[in-house]
């Protein structure tokens, strides 16, 4: 029993305990009191984390929190480079894999909301932008079985048909389509084509530029205004080092940007900023359903570079970004934006919300030289020395000669003869389709026939 005496000093007096007690609770309560709030959503501070961005424990979310936030880094792309506006129709790129799957939930609650808003204005001015779906299928090139192929689009259309209106429209095409204009067998031309290749990065990377064709061909087929991929952080950051490594370092800032604009129908990039750990993440709380991906796995440089990443992020989770953020910081191209809209058949409205939130010109001028087979920009030095030709060995960059072309020249003959029509047309034309380009950008400034006669 501790006695009542302020003066008491002795030893054996409870006193003392007691106090230690009321201290050690009054510690433990505040500790308590810590970790409660170590276990709430770093956001809106009220409901339990369930996952953790990239900034790892100091970035703990909620579900709804952590979608919203995936959600505005999406929207915001989309808002400041102007990416999709009221009257665009634009096509979404789908593999079945997490990337593209977010995209189109996000590219899907987009249009779902800009309806909404259409159905609740009196002056119905901005319309709602359309959505196509586009799968590219190249199972005539790896070796799949004919059940599993069909089950995996199967699941696609089922995906695709289990959105909320406004309906999409899904196209499901062979990549050998991209030879359907030249009248022959294209899976057995696409086959040559490939076989012809000895070098496996030099494969993989023709593929790539195919598929990309065959996308533009679906889009300008169709009707589409925009091309949108899928292609997150994780991807960029493994193209800045294996371009690095090819020798494209030239033209590396013109793939990684929002906005790519040198096609024929612009490709945008809204999920530039998004890591596939956070993509997979959000497919997981929101039981977005993924389909296993009909490609083979990346080999050579690619897949080099790709397991190289993968350690790096490993060790540190905002590798990728940082990787990212410092390829950003090169100069973008002059196409890397959206055109302007000098249309006067467009309503007032949709040009005024364009302006609001389009890029201003960065003044360039320049008229780019390209790639015949990658259509990556060529420097002015190389561009300059080759004559204007069908030949793609000319027309081409360093890196496609090196990996795709053949070495041996006796057998250029037959594989300029397997390429696509659309490649041989490019390498053709050259740069001719960049004059009306700079023509738009100094249009302002060009002086009409009836100036002259004055």
């Amino acid at each position: 029993m501790a006695c009542n005496l302020s003066t008491c000093n002795s030893s054996g007096c409870y006193k003392e305990y007691e106090e230690k007690d009321q201290n050690n609770s009054k510690t433990r309560a505040a500790v308590k009191g810590s970790s409660g709030r170590q276990n709430l959503c770093v956001k809106c501070k009220s409901s339990e984390p369930v996952c953790c961005g990239i900034g790892g424990e100091d970035s703990r979310f909620c579900k709804d929190c952590f979608k919203n936030n995936l959600y505005g880094k999406f929207k915001q792309a989309v808002t400041y480079n102007a990416m999709i506006t009221p009257p665009d129709k634009v096509l979404v790129a789908f593999s079945g894999g997490p990337s593209s799957r977010v995209l189109l939930q996000f590219v899907h609650e987009m249009q779902y909301r800009a309806q909404k808003n259409y159905d609740a204005s009196k002056d119905k001015s901005l319309p709602v932008f359309g959505v196509g779906v586009a799968f590219i299928d190249e199972s005539s090139i790896h070796s799949f079985a004919s059940k599993q192929t069909e089950k995996a689009i199967e699941d696609i259309r089922s995906i695709v048909s289990n959105l909320a209106p406004p309906l999409k429209e899904l196209f499901v095409v062979p990549i050998e389509s991209i030879f359907s204009s030249d009248g022959i067998d294209c899976k057995e031309r696409l086959q040559k084509l490939l076989g012809a290749l000895g070098d496996v990065t030099g494969k993989e990377d023709l593929l790539i530029h195919l598929r990309l064709l065959c996308l533009q061909k679906i889009a300008s087929e169709n009707g589409y205004t925009r091309v949108v991929l899928g292609t997150c952080t994780s991807r960029i950051a493994c193209y800045v080092i294996s371009a690095t490594v090819k020798g494209q370092g030239y033209s590396l800032s013109a793939d990684i940007q929002y906005v790519d604009s040198r096609w024929e129908i612009p490709v945008v990039l809204p999920l530039r900023d998004c890591p596939a750990q956070e993509l997979n993440t959000l497919c997981s709380l929101d039981g977005l359903k993924i389909v296993e991906m009909l490609n083979g796995p990346c080999s050579g440089i690619n897949g080099l570079v790709s397991s190289f990443v993968k350690v790096l992020q490993e060790e540190n989770l905002s590798r990728e970004c940082t990787i990212v953020r410092t390829a950003g910081k090169l100069t973008p191209f002059h196409f890397n934006r959206i055109p302007e809209i000098h249309d006067s058949n467009v309503p007032s409205a949709t040009r005024r919300h364009h302006r609001r939130h389009g890029l201003k010109s960065n003044g360039s001028l320049s008229s780019e030289s390209f790639c015949a087979i990658c259509n990556s920009p060529l420097k002015k030095s190389n561009s300059s020395e080759s004559p204007q030709t069908s030949d793609p060995c000319v027309a081409a960059c360093s890196s496609c000669q090196f990996q795709i072309l053949p070495k041996d020249p006796s057998l250029m003959e037959q594989f300029v003869s397997l390429l696509p029509r659309a490649v041989i047309t490019r390498a053709k034309h050259g740069d001719r389709g960049n004059v009306s380009s700079v023509r738009e950008q100094i249009q302002d400034f060009l002086l009409s026939d009836e100036d002259d006669e004055v």
